[in-house]
């Protein structure tokens, strides 16, 4: 038993040696369920949709999806410093935040937490591209354009040149983009927020 643990060890040491010699970069994934293909195959989600695009695998990046459902924006802060020391990301995807307002989390809250997270990546030299959300309707008109507006104004904060304001533009009013609950998308729904990705994530990647 004891030596085929150090077999199984000796394997998984070659193999990580064996990726970090072929990827130069990588890009490390902080997002909620948005990000985590949430009742979907794994392979349907927008992260593993960019890993298969040929745009992409042209790059010399790996991608760490670290996103989990239900996370909040603490839940990132808990999480981020050990993975941004983990794997050295030279890129990170800040998708977090739609669950603090979901949950109605009093928004100074929120922003000083995605601040953190940011900061923290700067600190680690990783670029930072910043996903905003917004709202449903029925959460009121203040609440709904307080949320859209944080994340304009933390890109502005900190120079983020890389700044999408909206993830689910062109999916979240299509019924058949999304699933029933009407806030997470459907595959199809997946490969247009990939979509609405690219045109952020791609020039960050060449640079």
């Amino acid at each position: 038993m004891h030596f085929l643990n150090h077999i199984k060890f000796l394997f998984m040491t070659a193999f990580l040696l064996l990726s970090s010699s072929i990827y130069a970069n990588s890009i490390l994934v902080m997002g909620d369920s948005l990000s985590a293909a949430y009742n979907l195959k794994l392979d349907q989600g927008w992260v593993s949709l960019l890993e298969n695009t040929a745009d992409f695998q042209d790059t010399n990046y790996a991608i760490i999806n670290a996103s989990v459902s239900g996370e909040t924006s603490q839940g990132g802060v808990a999480r981020l410093n050990k993975l941004l020391t983990t794997h050295q990301p030279t890129i990170v995807i800040l998708e977090l935040g739609s669950n603090d307002g979901l949950r109605g989390y009093p928004l100074n809250k929120t922003k000083a937490n995605l601040e953190t997270m940011i900061q923290q990546s700067i600190n680690h030299g990783a670029s930072v591209l910043l996903i905003g959300n917004r709202m449903p309707p029925n959460y009121g008109k203040r609440y709904t354009e307080q949320f859209f507006t944080l994340y304009q104004a933390l890109a502005e904060q900190f120079n983020i040149e890389s700044y999408l304001p909206f993830m689910l533009d062109n999916v979240a009013l299509n019924d058949d983009l999304m699933l029933e609950d009407g806030l997470h998308p459907n595959p199809e729904g997946q490969k247009q927020v990939l979509q609405n990705i690219m045109p952020f994530l791609m020039p960050m990647l060449s640079k």
